[in-house]
Formats: structure tokens, sequence, C-alpha cells
């Protein structure tokens, strides 16, 4: 019984180790997805990577989109700066971090009218650095 246990482990650390991580790709834009919980009106949006849009009162700006390969388990990664300004005022940040397509309530936007949260990148970028 403990050896099989210590084989399952021993298989599972092999894996883990040797398999390779997933890597993604980086993309040019992101496409999201917007709800206004008060009209419930759903939007989806592209934002190019450096670009700021502005959604109610939001002002959403995209700064990094990757995406695994086809032949890898499909999932996007979006790091968003979200803030609000209100008419009059200067904009407060109200959100920063990474959104991930396939878990959307992972790392969520946290505001009482508005949701955001990623679909996809798309218009992958060609790394010729390496």
């Amino acid at each position: 019984m403990i050896r099989s246990s210590f084989a399952a482990l021993g298989a599972c650390l092999f894996v883990a180790v040797f398999a390779g991580p997933a890597f993604a790709d980086p993309h040019g834009t992101a496409v999201l997805q917007t709800l206004d919980k008060v009209t419930a009106r759903v939007s989806t949006i592209d934002v190019g990577v450096g670009r700021t849009v502005r959604f109610g009162t939001l002002l959403i700006k995209v700064q990094k989109c990757d995406k695994r390969p086809p032949e890898e388990t499909p999932e996007s990664t979006v790091f968003l700066e979200i803030s609000e300004q209100r008419p009059g005022e200067s904009p407060v940040l109200t959100f920063a971090g990474w959104m991930f397509s396939s878990s959307p309530a992972l790392n969520a936007l946290e505001h009482p009218v508005y949701d955001v949260w990623v679909i996809d990148c798309k218009d992958r970028l060609n790394d010729d650095s390496n």
C-alpha cells in the first residue's frame, strides 16, 4: 500500500518536473466582454495592448495579452488596469491584475455597476528577438 502511494507520488513529480510548462504567445489585442448591470447590456470590445478604452465610467487599459498555442489547454490571460473616472473627478484605480478566460471569477473586477471579463486574445505578435 505504501509502495503504491510512493510510486504514484513519484509519477506525479516526474510529470510535473519533466512535462514542461505550457508557454503562452503574446498577442496584440484583448477581446473583453462587459456588462452594465443597470441596463443589462452586454458588449464585446477589442482593446489593443497599451490602449485604453472607456466603458461607462470605467477606463480599461490592457497591459499584456497572452494566449496558449492551440495544442495546449485553452487559456487567454490579460493584465488589465481598470480605473473609474466620474465626471469632474480624477481617475481612481479600482483593479490591476491578471484576468483569465477560463476562470472569470478567479480575479474579477468588483464593481457595483459594471463587470468586465476576458474572452480571448487575438492578433498574435511575432517574436523575432530570439
